[in-house]
């Protein structure tokens, strides 16, 4: 097979800067940080003009099982020195919520494994660019949904400044048949901070894992909430960003503050995911939601050391009256008894009298 002559022609020049401009708007730079472009490298790479279009800042194909396609990538050495690379397709995966590519000594068995380019390495001239075809084959058992991979140039370990440096373009597969988004939150809690002030209001925090468990790629929309018992007191989370991009069997964990939540007793934390679904034309459509609830026990300790001591107050003062009235009854009796006394003596007096007159006559 004979490999296409270098470009050299002012257009090709031009075209190379219109790369730059494409690496920094979408490309992905598979070096220290995915999903951005290495500006430290001295060449680029962009989609390849064809029947697919032109400019366009990534590959995204539909294709069914057992499907072909041919594609090709663009490399512009922007260096004084000849460039060597070795050039291969990679599985994507996330991590902390950025696409990353595996590496070149990795297996792949999805994209990676689907796509091939027609040679392992290439090498292009200084100011140069040069154009590698690739084809994507599908096997005839490709289960149905989205994949998430990429096409890579590498330099060499030997490569001066661009040691082992990586750049390459994402690739989204949908392979035909019956497309299932879903996602759930699983793993939710509710944790409550209570509040010195009886009659005020704490702070609860919800935790919860994304987990996209359909076959298609998905960013979540996310709403918090809690609230008391029967629904009441119900207080929102605000204003919450959405999840990364989430490959099919990704998770990731959230944990999301709520603020002015009265200590209710038994508190319901509530989760609403709205799957957002972006087709090839960039659009995104949001999907039926699901909702998660869970239930937590907080116990109002101020609000109870508050009535414990009112109670208490109150107990004392029944105490203190009920005696103050006992005391009252006894005195009042002790006076009534004193008095029955001084009556009685005092009615005796004159008979007494009486008697001694008599008896003196």
């Amino acid at each position: 097979m004979h490999l296409p002559r270098p470009r050299t022609t002012t257009a090709a020049l031009t075209q190379a800067t219109a790369v730059m401009l494409l690496a920094a708007l979408g490309l992905l730079g598979v070096g220290a940080g995915p999903a951005a472009a290495d500006g430290d490298a001295s060449w680029a790479v962009s989609t390849a003009s064809n029947d697919f279009g032109s400019g366009r800042q990534n590959y995204w194909y539909t294709l069914n099982p057992g499907g072909r396609l041919e594609d090709g990538l663009l490399v512009v050495n922007h260096g004084t020195a000849p460039l060597h690379l070795a050039v291969y397709a990679a599985d994507g995966f996330t991590k902390e919520g950025r696409l990353d590519l595996v590496t070149k000594d990795a297996k792949s068995t999805r994209v990676g494994a689907w796509v091939h380019t027609d040679r392992p390495d290439v090498t292009v001239r200084p100011g140069e660019s040069l154009e590698v075809p690739f084809t994507v084959t599908l096997p005839d058992n490709a289960a149905p949904g989205e994949y998430m991979g990429g096409i890579v140039t590498q330099a060499g370990e030997a490569g001066g400044v661009n040691a082992g440096r990586r750049l390459g373009i994402r690739i989204r597969l949908r392979v035909g048949g019956s497309l299932k988004p879903s996602l759930s939150a699983e793993n939710l809690h509710v944790r409550y901070s209570g509040t010195p002030n009886p009659f005020g209001k704490g702070d609860a925090t919800v935790t919860y894992t994304i987990h996209n468990t359909g076959n298609a790629i998905l960013t979540a929309r996310q709403a918090v909430s809690v609230s008391g018992p029967f629904g009441r007191l119900r207080v929102g989370a605000g204003q919450i960003d959405d999840s990364p991009q989430l490959l099919p069997g990704d998770t990731w964990k959230v944990s999301v503050p709520v603020h002015g939540v009265t200590p209710a007793l038994r508190l319901t934390g509530t989760v609403t995911l709205i799957p957002l679904l972006t087709d090839a034309a960039g659009s995104v459509a949001p999907l039926a939601g699901v909702e998660t609830t869970t239930h937590a026990w907080t116990t109002p300790w101020a609000l109870l050391l508050f009535l414990v001591v009112l109670c208490g107050l109150v107990v004392a003062g029944l105490t203190s009256r009920r005696r103050r009235r006992q005391a009252k009854l006894r005195e009042d009796a002790r006076v009534q008894k004193a008095d029955e006394q001084a009556h009685i003596s005092h009615s005796a007096l004159p008979e007494a009298s009486a008697t001694r007159t008599t008896h003196g006559s």
